[in-house]
């Protein structure tokens, strides 16, 4: 059983839960390391007890990264260098159904109050790709409808200036004349 840190107490607010959500090989995933200091654990206890209980982490619930994909997370998130006294191992990235698997092999209370808030959180974020969908398309609609209006507008403005300019050749007098009257 792994034995939490001092503050373990503490619950993880759902914005620190959401900047640890990465997008990696086209999933939503989070990093072993980020699970673990919201768990309130030691990395290495975590993968210990993954190492443990494999048989509840297949590969779409759970994954090691690349070299690749760690210098690119290094350049984006600034995480630890191995040279320079980082992990030694290349880091595991967990699905939604992973970091839901973590709480059958972390028993605690804190395991469980955080699976909760990291549910929250991907749900949320299912919420909100789904709202920018249909704010892009609601857009994308009005762009559509928008598109032909500007001829139209361009060819009304040229009418009514038509109207307003003078007429070509000379004025025809309108009413009365008195100068071409004959006395």
């Amino acid at each position: 059983m792994i034995v939490p840190r001092k503050n373990a107490g503490e619950v993880v607010p759902l914005e620190i839960v959401e900047r640890c959500i990465y997008v990696i090989r086209k999933q939503r995933v989070m990093l072993a390391s980020d699970l673990a200091r919201m768990y309130g654990v030691e990395t290495g206890a975590l993968n210990r007890a993954i190492a443990r209980n494999p048989g509840r982490f297949p590969p779409d619930f759970m994954f090691q990264l690349t070299r690749e994909e760690v210098v690119s997370l290094r350049c984006q998130i600034g995480i630890s260098n191995a040279d320079r006294g980082g992990s030694r191992y290349l880091p595991y990235a967990f699905t939604e159904q992973g970091v839901a698997m973590l709480a059958s092999v972390l028993h605690s209370d804190r395991a469980v109050q955080v699976n909760i808030a990291v549910v929250r959180a991907f749900v949320r974020l299912r919420e909100l790709m789904v709202s920018n969908k249909q704010l892009a398309g609601k857009f994308a609609e009005l762009e559509a409808r928008v598109a032909g209006h500007d001829e139209a507008i361009q060819n009304l403005f040229e009418a009514i200036k038509a109207m307003l300019a003078d007429p070509p050749g000379p004025k025809r007098v309108i009413g009365f004349n008195r100068q071409n009257e004959k006395p």
